[in-house]
């Protein structure tokens, strides 16, 4: 079923939803499982499965020559999709990337999506490689997001990239992008990050998971000034919990968020990890219940490979 029909089904009530990481190359798909088991009881409408790009490996083949090698981290998104649909019977979500992949491959992945009966897939521009100091587009591929979504749209109508191909059942995904409440860390304002925002909705999109953040307002600000510029699809927030004291300097630098006084102030009065986590988690609830109250259409938690601390806030919610 598509997000935005689970959300007309709930008739206004807030339904809860998680993210999960591919299990690293090399480890059984049975860790996957484990972080999913405890929040099946909040019953998710749907799980978000993350997609890694390629990264490089340099070879040392003697003489010194260097061998340039493409690697792949984690094992593919569709299948584990699949895995996950079988096993729990909700829907599972892939990431598509634009970096790392040709529009071809993305036409292929789209296909084997069909195939297994996935309703949605989420369009992200993705981040650059470790060894580049910025994006740079893949050879054959898409440059924005916006042009992911452009070619998942075209697909729905039947539009192949080479091939005319006559086809009984046509493609119907229902497409997630991307919002940045503080905005894009790229982006040179909030305003032109809601305009890029806007190209993906005029592209096709058909509705919104936030990057995670930590004041309501900025949300609720966000998605005020989303409405003004004439973008009506679904706002979903997501939410990560806090969980130990190095998120305090990570989270800033890579996602170029703010943290608000209050959740600084008691992580930095915590003696450990443990009592780090409990603060997220007490963080993280009263922060839904805010999100809840105003009638979001989803909770969308970042387990990050590790399901305690949401298990605890969804319990207290759901």
């Amino acid at each position: 079923m598509k997000v935005t029909d689970h959300i007309k089904k709930a008739n206004g009530k807030t339904l809860f939803s998680f993210e999960v990481i591919p299990p690293q190359k090399g480890k059984n798909i049975q860790d996957l499982y484990n972080n999913i088991d405890p929040l099946m009881e909040f019953k998710p409408p749907f799980i978000d499965v993350t997609t890694s790009r390629e990264e490089y490996v340099y070879v040392d083949k003697g003489d010194g020559l260097l061998e340039k090698r493409i690697t792949r981290m984690r094992p593919g998104t569709v299948g584990i999709c699949a895995s996950i649909m079988h096993k729990y019977k909700v829907d599972a979500i892939p990431h598509l990337l634009c970096g790392g992949f040709t529009k071809e491959e993305t036409e292929y992945v789209l296909v084997d999506c069909h195939y297994l009966g996935i309703d949605n897939v989420v369009a992200l521009r993705g981040d650059a490689r470790k060894d580049e100091s910025y994006f740079i587009p893949t050879k054959d591929g898409n440059a924005y997001a916006s042009e992911l979504v452009q070619q998942i749209s075209n697909l729905n109508k039947g539009q192949y990239l080479h091939d005319d191909i006559k086809v009984e059942h046509n493609y119907d995904f229902c497409v997630g992008v991307a919002g940045y409440p503080e905005k894009h860390m790229e982006a040179p304002s909030l305003t032109t990050d809601l305009k890029r925002l806007k190209a993906k909705v005029d592209a096709g999109a058909d509705y919104v998971v936030t990057q995670m953040f930590f004041d309501n307002q900025k949300y609720f600000d966000f998605v005020a000034k989303a409405r003004e510029i004439g973008i009506t699809i679904p706002i979903i927030p997501g939410i990560k919990p806090l969980a130990v004291k190095r998120h305090l300097q990570i989270l800033p630098q890579v996602f170029k968020i703010d943290l608000p006084e209050t959740l600084i102030e008691a992580v930095e009065g915590c003696k450990d990890n443990k009592a780090v986590r409990q603060v997220g988690i007490e963080f993280a609830i009263q922060q839904s219940k805010e999100l809840r109250d105003a009638g979001v259409p989803f909770l969308h938690y970042y387990s990050m490979g590790k399901s305690d601390n949401v298990q605890a806030i969804a319990s207290a919610l759901f």
